[in-house]
């Protein structure tokens, strides 16, 4: 998975096409992201120590990786990562469109 944590993404496929978000987890396993304001679900929950009220509480859902795209920042659009290797034998990130490194 070329997408990691805190990387921002846009959404490309589904009900939330074209929302742009922060990426808050990763599932590898399950090849899905949690992104920030995206796939909101409703969940009721029981009073307990750590939420006393309890309710009703809004919180993100995982999406399926394919249905994202990483967004990049220089060229301000959607461009896919590669991995490169570097002499030293380090594997970098870099942008498919600019060729520059992503961290």
């Amino acid at each position: 998975m070329h997408i990691r944590k805190n990387d921002t993404v846009i959404v490309i496929r589904g009900e939330y096409k074209g929302k742009k978000g922060r990426v808050l987890e990763v599932y590898p396993k399950k090849q899905e992201i949690l992104v920030e304001g995206v796939n909101i679900v409703k969940r009721h929950t029981r009073p307990s120590a750590r939420n006393q009220q309890g309710g009703i509480v809004e919180k993100e859902a995982p999406i399926h990786i394919s249905n994202v795209m990483p967004w990049c920042e220089s060229i301000n659009a959607p461009s896919k990562i590669k991995m490169k290797r570097l002499e030293d034998g380090r594997r970098v990130r870099i942008w498919a469109e600019t060729g520059e490194a992503v961290d």
